[in-house]
This record gives C-alpha cells, sequence and structure tokens, in this order.
C-alpha cells in the first residue's frame, strides 16, 4: 500500500511544495502522479532560487533571454511561468476529471508587494493572465494590506492561495474576504463554481517559534514547568485543528451557503511548512495528525519521500479538539500571547521569502551580464563521413520521440518482453538519482557530523563490483571536503591488498561501511 495515495480515502490531497524544471521535463512529476497520487504543487521565491540559482536546468533560457534584452524581472517571469504553465499542463487531466477540485499548481506574487495592495493586485493579475491556465493559483500573503486583494481577485475570477496564515483570527478575516469576493462577483452576475481558493496555513514555524518559550520554562521545577512540558511541540497541531473547526463553522454558515447555491467551492485548508525542523520530532509530525476532509497538505520532497515510506493514514483531524482548544487557552497562562507570536511569523515570513527573491535577482543579473559578455568559440565539430549517419539516427530517435520516452522510463525502447521490460525499468533509477539525492544533503551532511563527533578520522567503504564504482569514481575525482573525511574503497578479496590497508589504518578511529546491491 502506498500511504500517500491512501490519503485520498480520507479526503485530503496531497502536494509538492517543491518545482523544478527536470522534475517536470524529466519524467519524475508524471510518476509522482500516477504512482503516488499527487494532486498539486506550490512554489515560492525561496524554490525558484534554489531550482534556478542551484541548477544549471536553465543556463540556456538565461542566455537567451538575456541576449534577446529582457531585464531581471523580465527573465525571471520568464522562467517562472513556464515551470508552473508545464506542471499545471501535467496536472491538467486531473483537473478536468475532478471538476476543477483538485491539480493546481501556485505561483507566488513578488514577495516585496506583501505591504502593497494594489500592487499585489496588478502583478496577480499580470500573473493569471500571463499563465493562462484554470488550474493554478496566485499566492497573496495574508497580511493586513492582502486582505483587500484577496477580496478582489475573487471578484475577479482570479484563483487564490493565501499564503503566510498562522493565526486563528487572521484566518477568520481570510475566509472573510474570500466569501466577500464571491459576493462581489455574484452581484456583478459572474460564474462561481470555477473561482478557487485555498487557505495556507504554516505550522512548524509556529512550533520553531514557540518551543523554545516553552523550553525556558521547562527548567524549573513548579506548576508552569509541567505546563510547559504538556504544551511543548503541540502549538501548531493544535491551532491546526481549531482552524479546521473554524472552516467548518464559516463554510456551513447561511450566508455560504447561499453561494454554494450558486456553485461557490469552499476554500479548503491547505496545511503547510509541514516538514519537521526539531530531529527530536518525527518526520511526519504535520501530517498523520492532520488527515481530514477536504484539505491539502503541501510537502517537500523529504517529507513526501518519509510519508510514503512509513506514513499511516487515518482520519485524525478531528481527534482531541477540545484538548487542542485547551493547549492555545493555557499558553497566556504562561505569559506567551499567540497573536504577538503569529504577527512575529509573519514578519519574518515576509523577510525568508525577500532574501531568496533577491538572492535570485542578483544571480540572474550576473548570469546575465555573463552571457552578454561571453565569446563565441570560433571552432567547428566535423563528423566527416559519418555525418551522414549521425543525421540519420538522429532523425530516427527524434521520431521515435527517445528523450521523453527514456526520461518516463520506457522499456519499450529497448525490448518487447514484459519480462524484461520489467527488469529494464527497474534499472533506469539513475535518471533521477541526483534531484532525489539533492532532498538529501542536510541529512548526510548531519551524518558526517555525527560521524566526526563519535572520533572517526577515515572512512573504508567494502563492496564488490557495482557496489563500489560510484565510490571509487567519487574518491579519485574529488578531494576531501572541509568537513568530510578521507575515503579507503576496498573492492577485492585478496589478503594481500587487505592486510596492507589494515596496517595502514587506526581500526578503532575507521568506520567500515559494507555495500551491497543483492543484499548478499
Amino acid at each position: 500500500m502506498n500511504s500517500l495515495k491512501h490519503l485520498a480515502d480520507y479526503g485530503q490531497s496531497i502536494w509538492l511544495d517543491y518545482l523544478r524544471r527536470q522534475l517536470v521535463v524529466g519524467g519524475e512529476l508524471d510518476r509522482l502522479i500516477e504512482e503516488d497520487g499527487l494532486r498539486g504543487m506550490t512554489s515560492n521565491p525561496k524554490i525558484f532560487e534554489k531550482a534556478i540559482g542551484g541548477s544549471h536546468d536553465y543556463d540556456v533560457d538565461i542566455r537567451a533571454l538575456a541576449l534577446q534584452g529582457n531585464s531581471v524581472s523580465e527573465v525571471y517571469e520568464s522562467l517562472s511561468v513556464e515551470d508552473v504553465q508545464s506542471a499545471a499542463d501535467k496536472f491538467r487531466p486531473l483537473y478536468e476529471e475532478s471538476n476543477g477540485d483538485h491539480g493546481f499548481v501556485s505561483l507566488e506574487v513578488n514577495p516585496h508587494l506583501a505591504r502593497d495592495t494594489e500592487g499585489t493586485i496588478q502583478e496577480a493579475k499580470h500573473l493569471w493572465n500571463a499563465l493562462n491556465r484554470p488550474n493554478v493559483f496566485i499566492k497573496v500573503p495574508a497580511t493586513v494590506e492582502g486582505l483587500p486583494a484577496i477580496r478582489r481577485l475573487i471578484a475577479q475570477g482570479v484563483n487564490v492561495n493565501v499564503t503566510l496564515l498562522f493565526g486563528l483570527p487572521r484566518y477568520r478575516k481570510v475566509a472573510e474576504a474570500y466569501i466577500a469576493g464571491l459576493e462581489d462577483r455574484a452581484g456583478d452576475g459572474a460564474p462561481l463554481d470555477r473561482t478557487r481558493s485555498v487557505a495556507s496555513f504554516f505550522l512548524s514555524r509556529i512550533d520553531v517559534l514557540v518551543d523554545p518559550m516553552l523550553e525556558k520554562i521547562m527548567k524549573g521545577d513548579d506548576a508552569d514547568a509541567d505546563l510547559a512540558k504538556e504544551l511543548h511541540g503541540e502549538v501548531a497541531l493544535s491551532s491546526a485543528k481549531v482552524a479546521y473547526q473554524i472552516y467548518r463553522e464559516i463554510f456551513s454558515s447561511e450566508r455560504f451557503q447561499k453561494l454554494a447555491a450558486l456553485g461557490a467551492q469552499e476554500q479548503r485548508l491547505l496545511w503547510a511548512s509541514t516538514s519537521t525542523k526539531n530531529p527530536e520530532y518525527s518526520d511526519i509530525k504535520y501530517i498523520e495528525p492532520l488527515i481530514g476532509e477536504k484539505t491539502i497538505n503541501t510537502t517537500p520532497p523529504e517529507t513526501l519521500n518519509a510519508y510514503r515510506d512509513h506514513g499511516d493514514p487515518k482520519s485524525r483531524l478531528e481527534e482531541d479538539v477540545e484538548k487542542a482548544r485547551e493547549t492555545l487557552d493555557r499558553l497566556p497562562d504562561l505569559e506567551i500571547d499567540i497573536d504577538e507570536v503569529t504577527q512575529q511569523l509573519v514578519e519574518e515570513g515576509i523577510e525568508k521569502f525577500n532574501k531568496p527573491f533577491d538572492k535570485l535577482m542578483d544571480t540572474l543579473e550576473k548570469e546575465m551580464a555573463a552571457a552578454k559578455t561571453e565569446r563565441v568559440d570560433p571552432q567547428t565539430l566535423d563528423l566527416g563521413e559519418h555525418h551522414d549517419d549521425f543525421e540519420r539516427r538522429l532523425t530516427a530517435l527524434g521520431e521515435d520521440d527517445f528523450s521523453r520516452r527514456l526520461w518516463n522510463k520506457d522499456a519499450t525502447l529497448w525490448d518487447s518482453d514484459e519480462k524484461t521490460q520489467k527488469q529494464i525499468e527497474g534499472s533506469l533509477g539513475w535518471l533521477h538519482v541526483a534531484e532525489k539525492m539533492e532532498s538529501q544533503i542536510d541529512v548526510l551532511e548531519g551524518f558526517v557530523s555525527e560521524v566526526r563527533g563519535a572520533g572517526f578520522q577515515r572512512v573504508v567503504h567494502m563492496g564488490m563490483g557495482g557496489s563500489s564504482l560510484a565510490p571509487l569514481m567519487f574518491s579519485r575525482t574529488f578531494e576531501v571536503g572541509e568537513n568530510g573525511l578521507p575515503l579507503t574503497v576496498l573492492d577485492t578479496t585478496d589478503p594481500k591488498t587487505i592486510g596492507k590497508i589494515e596496517e595502514s589504518l587506526d581500526l578503532e578511529k575507521t568506520l567500515f561501511i559494507i555495500a551491497s546491491k543483492s543484499g548478499s
């Protein structure tokens, strides 16, 4: 059973909080939709900064756009819009099959507009028209200035993903803005059935800010310390559970039901910031307790992988609701003002999006400048007598749609036998290994720190054949990193070789890694 796919049985849609061109064109997104039941994607300035600034996927386009005379902002818009359009097209069949309930991709307005109502409206409408897809959301922050923008955009039929939402009072205002926008739209005689919105409630960041406050109180030995221990790690989940009760109250109201009769859809709650920041917590802490009807959970790749591996889907969102209310009600007893906390999180959230956005603009500016001054390589390559054969083969590959089929792991490129095809499909994981491992960098760096902290000074990799070829290549190609450890690859059972290596090592300070592809 795929735990991710099983979430749909309980009314929850799983989305991916990540977007990169190679994910879309390389076939990985197709696999996520088909095998994991992925129902949407979210992006933000930080995600695009990593995708565009941290890869070579966009180099050719950046160079071409720069030479066409585009500005930095125009280049960014072109790259991000193309990515969102391509992803939205992958989800379009799901969008149509679900009558517009699923299959959305989100793109955020310039984060520097968070305090600018008119600027937000203008940019959101511009992006909506540029994307020209029905299954996209324009992300608008839940700031005071964002609220009137939400209302006016909904009234004009722009799908809105309300982002940077932390507090319950602000959530009520967000829902109010959505409903008021629908009422305005209905008053204009416009249809309501295809105008959609989600309210993205950010979770783990709440605990990141509140937990240290509680931990400070926990150091005491009085009743406050006991209460702090009880509330530790529970504030974000409690906020989400109470938010869902508010959602049910608002969208079952007579006011909204009048709109529903005209085709209006509920503004669904979307659980965001669901990666676990505290290593002492479960890596699926912000998924498991929040599974419920008509909700969405958007997760980064590492959390998605974790839930696929050991998730246990069950409807839990409406369990322990009174306990959740009590958790929030008891915070003032510890002199923690949750409204002040959530307002601080909004301010920090704006800054956390501004910084990567500015960094990306700076990166693009430098790459564009380099493209404009790049010297043309005067050398030419000539295949001579093999040119015609080469061109014929290229044409044949194009006619066979080889590139797309390869990235989609289409085993029929090699063999028509079903048994052989299955074997081939299982041998094509290398196509996506780089992007999959990218999400594990923090985990690997943490493991290195743990190994060094334990006193190890060297690593010996022990494996034969295919189990040792990649480590051997890495060890011969790359120098030892600043925080790394020297690596020796042992791929033989020859006693003399093993003896020499043993003599050169301090066994007490050497970490041995046993590698086997077959498990033997």
